[in-house]
């Protein structure tokens, strides 16, 4: 559950989180508690944390206020960033092409949440005018993130002074939302940064730390019953 109680809204314009529609964009409601939670959470702090396994709608629906937020004007650019590691630990540099080649194996989950939720022609406009950034983590050092709202993906694979670099770079204006998968950590001689930050965090003025278990996976029950069976796996593995 989130780490904050919910404010409640008192503008016409802020509508529910499970009631708004946003013109051009395919409509996206939570689809159990948690995802409420979630979505609600991105509403009322100005950074949120998220954890939890895979298919439990983070990343979609972080995409889906990004782009909310952006057509009802409240910020000017989405910037869209994950650490540049894979699965086996193969690394950005090792990748052949340009900076954005390299990128897009990498953020293919969030393009089909752009393409899904916006469509492909405005994602791909909004991409090339820079209203729509995407980026590596590592590019992030040295910025300060004004009139944004900022998608860091994968968080399981930055290291706290990663993490720690990019919440710090939080300006006027600016939402940030945090995603990771605590089990699913590719770092290879280092250890993720995320639960660290969410333990120091929690209980912060306008940050909101929200934890997705297993039974929040809107997937199949086959997903469902092979990250039960992981969990007990590392659970048991950890107790020796």
């Amino acid at each position: 559950m989130a780490s904050k109680n919910r404010k409640e809204h008192t503008n016409d314009k802020h509508l529910p989180v499970k009631d708004r529609k946003f013109s051009k964009l395919a409509r996206v409601v939570p689809r159990n508690e948690q995802q409420l939670v979630y979505m609600q959470a991105v509403e009322d702090n100005k950074i949120v944390i998220a954890s939890g396994p895979a298919g439990t709608g983070k990343t979609h629906l972080a995409v889906y206020e990004a782009l909310g937020h952006m057509w009802a004007k409240k910020i000017k650019r989405i910037i869209i960033t994950r650490p540049a590691v894979e699965a086996g630990g193969e690394k950005l540099g090792f990748l052949p092409g340009d900076i954005q080649d390299k990128l897009n194996p990498y953020l293919r989950p969030l393009f089909d949440s752009l393409h899904s939720i916006a469509g492909v022609e405005i994602t791909n406009e909004k991409i090339e005018r820079d209203y729509i950034e995407i980026a590596p983590l590592a590019f992030m050092r040295g910025r300060t993130f004004d009139n944004c709202f900022v998608i860091i993906d994968e968080a399981q694979n930055a290291t706290f002074e990663q993490l720690v670099m990019a919440v710090t770079r939080v300006g006027e204006n600016c939402k940030m939302v945090i995603n990771g998968d605590p089990y699913q950590s590719d770092l290879k001689g280092t250890v993720s940064g995320l639960g660290e930050l969410q333990r120091i965090l929690e209980g912060i003025d306008d940050v909101a730390v929200v934890k997705f278990a297993t039974q929040d996976v809107v997937r199949s029950q086959v997903v469902i019953d092979i990250l039960q069976a992981l969990e007990k796996y590392e659970d048991e593995k950890n107790e020796h």
